[in-house]
């Protein structure tokens, strides 16, 4: 499998894109499940079917990337506001990146890694091993790039990320992820209760770092990435679950910005599974 990602990595944006639209379309057909859970997901944040209509391709596109994004050459990348990313790592007080499901959230984190690596460290982000066997090679090289620092899913990943933000780095987050039952809390997200991990909140919260929202938008004919930078529209509440729930409205903020790249596909409004793991903080 290693070999055949290194194959397609060497294939144009636009070609892999092209694939993966076509993947999109071809899973959204053959699966009732998938498309009623697009569609309710859609109507619960307001959106009728043909509004998000394109988000089925990029879902498939976000697929087709990933060989290139992994293992092949850099693709461009152009940013949008990057003074909210520079003038939050000057503060000196470490910088949580969060991105929800939506663009590209790969390149997004190199981006954030090529540009801040020199002057304030590698960018710390959580790494989950494939639970596939064949997939495991190829998930372990993809993160064993320069300015990208993988801690595991545990209590010491939680540390090694708390003593980054303490030494000034960056750590990046996918917030609207469901955490396993007991790392979480229930809180609106698109008007729906939805399990959402406390993580990001009590990161925050314990170490006082900036906090900024950020997401890859997918630019068409495979002419690469724009990187959006996001501050908080008003400073993040003191109370745990008051943060928490502040924090899904953001999310919602970056996903209103380009509905049709977003992941709808996503079961976010899921129960939590349950697990014998170490909690968060």
């Amino acid at each position: 499998m290693l070999a055949t990602f290194r194959l397609l990595s060497r294939l144009p944006l636009r070609v892999l894109h092209a694939l993966g639209a076509v993947l999109g379309w071809a899973v959204f057909l053959a699966s009732p499940t998938y498309r009623s859970r697009m569609r309710d997901n859609a109507r619960q944040a307001g959106y009728d079917f043909a509004a998000v209509r394109p988000a089925v391709a990029h879902i498939g596109r976000m697929v087709g990337e990933l060989p290139r994004l992994w293992l092949g050459r850099p693709v461009p990348v152009a940013w949008e506001n990057v003074e909210c990313l520079d003038a939050a790592y000057a503060r000196g007080r470490g910088v949580l990146l969060l991105t929800p499901h939506i663009g590209c959230f790969e390149v997004t984190a190199q981006g954030i890694a090529e540009r801040q690596l020199h002057a304030h460290g590698p960018l710390t982000v959580l790494f989950r091993p494939a639970r596939k066997d064949w997939l495991a090679p190829v998930v372990a090289a993809s993160r064993q790039r320069p300015g990208l620092a993988a801690v595991p899913t545990t209590l010491s990943g939680v540390r090694q990320m708390i003593k980054a933000l303490r030494q000034g780095q960056g750590v990046g987050l996918l917030p609207d992820q469901v955490p396993p039952q007991g790392m979480g809390v229930w809180a609106p997200f698109f008007g729906r209760p939805a399990y959402t991990m406390t993580l990001a909140a009590r990161l925050a919260l314990q170490t006082g770092c900036e906090v900024r929202m950020v997401w890859g938008e997918r630019l068409p004919a495979g002419r690469g990435f724009l990187l959006h930078c996001r501050e908080l529209a008003r400073p993040l509440a003191a109370e745990l679950e008051s943060a928490v729930a502040q924090l899904n409205g953001e999310m919602e903020g970056l996903i209103r910005e380009c509905p049709q790249q977003y992941l709808w596909s996503y079961a976010r409004y899921k129960q939590p599974r349950t697990t014998a793991g170490e909690g968060d903080a």
